[in-house]
Order: structure tokens, then C-alpha cells, then sequence
């Protein structure tokens, strides 16, 4: 469900920078998912193309090119540095689904591979981006 929610927030901000930079047509919106958002691609994908239907300046549909961001992680303690997905495997499912709602429970699920810490920061993949967008004025 909170694919929708992260859809809307990207349509607005869209929606926003085009009108800000005076563009008649949105022809392409590119964003990038951190790994730890766990965003289910298709169904994220389905609600920016329904959300963007009648928006002004319009959206072209197929619009939207999606990116994922591998996670990394590195240890305050050891700085042993790891990518979620490596350790994901050891996560059982109510795990990996409270990550998915809320990646900061990271932090509460995941050690430091080498040292066991669980003192570690999530230096890369974190996230939803809207990072560019392309249009015809």
C-alpha cells in the first residue's frame, strides 16, 4: 500500500518541477528505489501511471523508467562495509516486512557481519528519488 503513497509524492513533485520549468508535456521520469524501500516494482509502477492520468502539464504514459540502488551498509565500529541483499537471505519474512514499511527497523533486524555490531549506517540505496525528469516545452 505504501507504493501508492510514494507514487502520489513522486506525480506531485513532478508535476511541480515541470510547471516550475514551464514544460508542456512530461515525456520521462526517472527514479531511483533504494534496495531497502523493498518497493514492489509493479505495483509502484501501475500507481504512478494511474496517478498520473489528467495531470497538467500532462504525463506521457510509459513515462516512468524505474532504477534500484543496491543497499550498503558499514559498520561504525569495524567499517566492514556489506550489501543489504547479502544478508537478506538470513531475515525470516516478518522481518524483511517490517523493513520494507519502515527501513530504519534495519537497524534492529541486521548485525555487522564481522564484529556483530549493531552500530552500522546505511551509506547507499535508501530511499525513493525523483531524480530527473525530460519534457517538451
Amino acid at each position: 500500500m505504501h507504493e501508492w503513497a510514494l507514487a502520489e509524492s513522486i506525480i506531485m513533485a513532478a508535476v511541480e518541477e515541470a510547471q516550475k520549468e514551464k514544460l508542456k508535456t512530461i515525456t520521462q521520469v526517472t527514479v531511483h528505489i533504494g534496495e531497502l524501500q523493498q518497493i514492489e516494482k509493479e505495483i509502484f509502477l501501475f500507481a504512478l501511471n494511474e496517478l498520473s492520468k489528467s495531470q497538467k502539464p500532462p504525463i506521457k504514459k510509459d513515462a516512468f523508467l524505474l532504477k534500484t540502488e543496491k543497499s550498503t551498509l558499514t559498520c561504525k565500529n569495524c567499517g566492514e562495509t556489506w550489501k543489504y541483499s547479502d544478508m537478506k537471505k538470513k531475515l525470516n519474512e516478518t522481518e524483511t516486512e517490517s523493513i520494507h514499511f519502515i527501513p530504519e527497523v534495519v537497524f534492529v533486524h541486521m548485525r555487522c557481519p564481522r564484529c556483530g555490531s549493531p552500530d552500522f549506517e546505511i551509506t547507499k540505496g535508501r530511499g525513493v528519488v525523483l531524480s530527473s525528469i525530460k519534457g517538451v516545452r
